[in-house]
């Protein structure tokens, strides 16, 4: 049998559910699943946050630099988007640094 207690939190969280289900395993499952290039395309976004803050640029002036969209940086600097090595060559060529030291 419940308890009083025990009811009352199932009563409560019942009744303040979410109407659209969560999707913290399937991302937990992802970022487990990606965790290897997740890491350097975090590390790549630590790197462009720093050339900015150094160089004063707002997203939208690396994305001039860039030849690309403010989104498109934006998706960069959330360190979650899988960038091709012709990206990174591209980033490297446009604010010559050097991004990956093989």
């Amino acid at each position: 049998m419940i308890t009083y207690m025990k009811q009352r939190t199932v009563d409560y969280l019942s009744k303040n559910q979410s109407e659209t289900p969560s999707q913290w395993r399937e991302e937990a499952v992802w970022r487990r699943d990606n965790a290897a290039w997740l890491r350097y395309s975090q590390h790549i976004a630590v790197l462009l946050l720093s050339f900015m803050k150094k160089e004063n640029l707002t997203q939208q002036g690396m994305a001039d630099r860039l030849h690309c969209t403010q989104q498109y940086v934006s998706k960069i600097l959330k360190g979650k988007e899988n960038i091709t090595l012709e990206v990174i060559t591209n980033i490297e060529r446009a604010l010559n640094v050097q991004l990956i030291n093989l």
